[in-house]
């Protein structure tokens, strides 16, 4: 297969376009489209529909087709009535690494909305996942996350009261729960469980953290305990797709290594 020079390690290989040359219109404005939203600054608006239109002769329609894709892609964000450059994704370490962490390391400022603070008895399926004692009073979390206030996901936490019991009046909900665990009260995590997947918000999510329904958001699981393997925390984080991406390193093992898989 012939591979362009300037072909970018990370991109869709001869940037997505079939052997046989033929694309639909859409994809091709997109793909123009995408060039110039490279050359903008974070925030600079894009020209209207009806000028991009213009500038490369097809129907708006098209032009519209092109630029849905490009705001679901987290290249572009609406603001009023215009569309504005988006800027790079804000990157997460998969790790025991708190979000206000994981955000400040990229310049940002990092924030949370509460949404709700419960106390009520654990059921049999959190007590299942968890180990914690069913009927044990459990407190339930729930904050929308922010970087420089914009709105970026929805997280909810899931804590035995018996290891945090004035939650309600010690913990200031705009601050990190990680430090409040390992600051205030002395508890250090030990290890974590934990599932990633692809997910759409429900109508209820998707209106706290102020997306469309249809924008793909990217579902973290944890469970996480002490260092004494004691359970700590059940943790429900949904983050935009169009704004978020994760990392992790990855290192071999006295059972794998890296080459020596068949895949």
């Amino acid at each position: 297969m012939d591979y362009p020079n300037d072909q970018a390690p990370g991109a869709p290989v001869r940037s997505g376009i079939p052997e046989h040359g033929r694309i639909p219109k859409y994809y091709a404005v997109k793909a123009r489209i995408a060039l110039l939203v490279d050359e903008l600054a974070e925030g600079n608006a894009l020209p209207t529909e009806r000028d991009l239109a213009e500038r490369y002769e097809v129907a708006r329609e098209t032009v519209r087709q092109a630029l849905r894709d490009l705001l679901l892609e987290g290249k572009l964000r609406r603001q009023g009535r215009g569309t504005v450059a988006a800027g790079p994704k804000l990157e997460q370490p998969l790790s025991l690494v708190s979000y206000t962490e994981g955000v400040r390391r990229q310049g940002r400022t990092p924030g949370r909305n509460l949404i709700g603070l419960d106390r009520f008895p654990c059921n049999a399926a959190l007590a299942e996942e968890t180990g914690l004692r069913p009927g044990e009073p459990v407190w339930h979390l729930e904050r929308v996350l922010l970087a420089d206030e914009e709105r970026m996901g929805l997280e909810s936490t899931y804590v035995a009261a018996e290891r945090v019991p004035d939650l309600d009046t010690d913990f200031d909900p705009d601050s990190s729960f990680y430090s409040y665990l390992h600051d205030r009260l002395g508890i250090a995590f030990g290890d974590a469980d934990e599932r990633l997947e692809t997910v759409l918000a429900t109508p209820r999510e998707a209106l706290l953290i102020g997306t469309p329904p249809a924008l793909p958001m990217l579902l973290i699981h944890r469970i996480s305990r002490d260092t004494e393997g004691r359970p700590l925390e059940r943790v429900r984080s949904l983050y935009r797709g169009d704004r978020f991406s994760f990392s992790t390193r990855l290192g071999d093992s006295s059972s794998t290594r890296l080459g020596d898989s068949s895949t």
